[in-house]
């Protein structure tokens, strides 16, 4: 037990040891400043501006990037739905497999283009080789579009009154060339000596212990784990994700594999404390993350180690915690932390089956979605914490006596307006997502038994876990529920694409609407927003507004479940 919790420890420690010098790069790149990268991809940026006719001096307004965002947004969705639907007759198919049907495709081109990566379809079987690179590009793609609109969001930050926030095709590109693949290659060449396959041929013939002869899929996994993880993606090549192993082989693949989801979120705050010049802030920032993390990452551990109950009156041992659905080569302890990591972020990967963890574990995996701001995805993680800062700074202002100002700039009622509505998607997407499949469930079980595999209690957080995974653009699910069907298909899709891009045009407007505004420098007035006090603030707002919406449906899930089962 000593040597799981060690492990996790260790963990943790090399994530903050490499995110930080991390963060500093990327800052760096952000704002343009001389590092490292410039003599050796310096051209490639140079390259892609020149074929794509970008002026890289050009900087436009908040509006523009939100426009730029969107409209290659779209256009990489209708390229998706084509390679999908078509893959039957396209090249890079060995193995046969069969084109997608329409819903299937659209929810995931809709999940992948999102960064959400909720898969519907089990990954070896259901995609041809061009099928998973295409997946592939979308987690390039997907994780740059949220590292350059958080770019934007800093630009808005700046102590200065300005209409222009930079220009989201540079930082896009450069998002891609100066970070996530660089460390997508390094990553993948650890993998590749681990033993994940890395190759075009098809599936491999063989024989098993009896005789017997199987076959082995197999493809070009290295490349396509090493953005998944990194990425915050999640997307699979394999149908039981980073629980395979030949996804995830041995525990020092699991280690980079655990260390990759929280790298780039984590270095994104500290590359917010470098282009601001406000390093304290951005420590500030990283305490309430953390301690948020913390709160539901030590009861996830403490639970699956104690095991289930339930195994434990049959009068079985459970010397390793409750190892059902879990890899023994991974522990249950290291499967907890992985749980947590995957659903603070957008990542959505999986080394253990959520479905069959504790109903504590759940729960807190499942709070990590709904807050959906401790850490979160690539930029986007940001983004959403970025409205309850705002709402933050409002409440305290008004509780001081003090006008509200974050960063010299004052916060009034339109900037209050869009934060409230964009904390109020998220759990009115879930609700609402949640209540409709209950209701359909409650009218017509035999139509619907083929959904739960579990009804009752576990059978409603099955329900809840799915809207959530796609509200907070995450991927992840309780897999009993039978999840390719054309309402599943249909509502997480049309929630995925609601709860991805709104986030995104709030947090955008608001700071392009504050970085209109006249700067005003501190004073003995001004309330400071790189203290403990206001992190404290902070993480209240979360809890209140975030967490608490929630409870209603977390009574009569995972806490009735709990409850059952002493």
């Amino acid at each position: 037990m000593w040597q799981e919790i060690l492990g996790v420890g260790l963990m943790f420690a090399l994530l903050l040891l490499f995110a930080i010098p991390l963060g500093k790069h990327i800052g760096q790149v952000l704002n343009f400043e001389k590092n490292w990268s410039d003599p050796f991809l310096g051209f490639i940026d140079r390259l892609f501006y020149r074929i794509a006719g970008i002026d890289e001096m050009q900087q436009v307004s908040w509006q523009n990037n939100l426009k730029a965002m969107l409209t290659i947004n779209a256009g990489w969705f209708v390229l998706s739905m084509l390679v999908l639907s078509n893959m039957s007759w396209l090249p890079l198919n060995p193995d046969g497999i069969a084109s997608m049907s329409p819903d299937l495709a659209f929810n995931t081109s809709v999940s992948f283009i999102t960064n959400t990566n909720l898969q519907h379809y089990s990954g070896e079987t259901g995609l041809s080789y061009l099928g998973q690179m295409t997946l592939m590009l979308w987690q390039f793609i997907s994780a740059a579009t949220g590292m350059a609109i958080c770019a934007v969001v800093f630009q808005g930050m700046r102590e200065r009154a300005s209409e222009k926030l930079g220009n989201f095709y540079v930082f896009f590109v450069r998002s891609i060339t100066r970070v996530l693949l660089p460390l997508s290659i390094l990553a993948a060449s650890i993998y590749v000596f681990q033993g994940v396959p890395m190759t075009f041929l098809g599936k491999a013939l063989t024989e098993n212990l009896q005789g017997d002869g199987i076959e082995i899929s197999r493809g070009p996994v290295a490349a396509f784990v090493a953005i998944k993880q990194l990425g915050t993606n999640g997307g699979g090549f394999f149908g039981p994700n980073s629980a395979h192993p030949l996804e995830n082989p041995t525990y020092l693949s699991n280690m980079v594999e655990t260390i990759s989801i929280l790298l780039i979120p984590i270095a994104m705050l500290f590359a917010m404390g470098h282009v601001l010049k406000r390093r304290k802030l951005a420590w500030t920032f990283f305490g309430v993350m953390c301690l948020g993390f913390l709160l539901l990452l030590l009861p996830a551990i403490a639970s699956e180690l104690e095991g289930n109950p339930a195994i434990a009156a049959m009068g079985i041992q459970q010397n390793q915690g409750s190892m059902e659905g879990k890899e023994v080569r991974f522990g249950a302890a290291a499967s907890a932390y992985w749980a947590i990591n995957t659903t603070c972020t957008s990542n959505g990967s999986v080394n253990a089956m959520h479905d069959s963890m504790t109903p504590l574990t759940g729960m807190s995996a499942m709070l990590g979605m709904m807050t959906n701001c401790f850490f979160g995805g690539v930029g986007v993680g940001f983004l959403n914490f970025y409205v309850f800062v705002i709402l933050a700074v409002f409440i305290s202002g008004l509780m001081v006596g003090r006008t509200p100002e974050f960063l010299g700039k004052k916060i009034e009622a339109r900037e209050m307006k869009i934060a409230m509505i964009i904390a109020l998607l998220h759990p009115l997407l879930v609700m609402l997502g949640t209540g409709l499949a209950t209701y359909l469930y409650a009218q017509n079980p035999d139509a619907c038994a083929a959904w739960l595999s579990n009804p009752g209690s576990h059978g409603f957080s099955q329900m809840l876990y799915e809207f959530c995974s796609a509200s907070a653009n995450n991927g992840s699910g309780f897999e009993g529920l039978g999840d390719n069907t054309l309402f599943w298909n249909l509502s997480t899709g049309l929630i995925i694409l609601t709860a991805r891009y709104l986030p995104i045009i709030g947090p955008v407007a608001i700071a392009g609407l504050l970085a209109q505004k006249q700067y005003i420098p501190e004073s003995a007035g001004t309330l400071r927003t790189d203290t403990a006090t206001f992190g404290t603030m902070v993480f209240a707002v979360i809890f209140i507004i975030a967490a608490l919406a929630f409870f209603p449906t977390l009574v009569l899930g995972p806490l009735t479940e709990y409850f059952m089962l002493y």
